[in-house]
């Protein structure tokens, strides 16, 4: 998915040879890029959520509507709102290794 390339880069992982390196405790494994799963698994989905939490103040309203959407504990509402929040946050354009522009 288009978007699990955004959250990868949004959580810093390092991309080569079409694969996303996850550190776990210390070592990490190698993931390509189509089996990364933030659309499907709440454990890759959370560490995602604290981070939005911990890069924005809560007075910027943003936190309201991911904890609105974790109520639902729907994935699919979560992973769609976690979007919005990194597409809305004020960051530089991400530009992966195939020149896809990501904003």
């Amino acid at each position: 998915m288009k978007d699990n390339k955004l959250i990868a880069k949004f959580m810093g992982l390092q991309f080569s040879k079409g694969e996303y390196y996850r550190p776990l405790f210390n070592s990490g494994d190698w993931i390509p890029q189509d089996e990364l799963q933030y659309h499907t698994s709440w454990d890759w989905l959370m560490p995602v959520v604290q981070k939005c939490f911990d890069t924005q103040e809560p007075s910027e309203g943003q936190h309201y509507f991911i904890n609105e959407s974790l109520l639902t504990m729907d994935i699919e509402v979560v992973y769609d709102r976690v979007v919005e929040f990194i597409k809305e946050w004020p960051h530089p354009p991400y530009t992966d290794s195939e020149g896809n522009t990501y904003i």
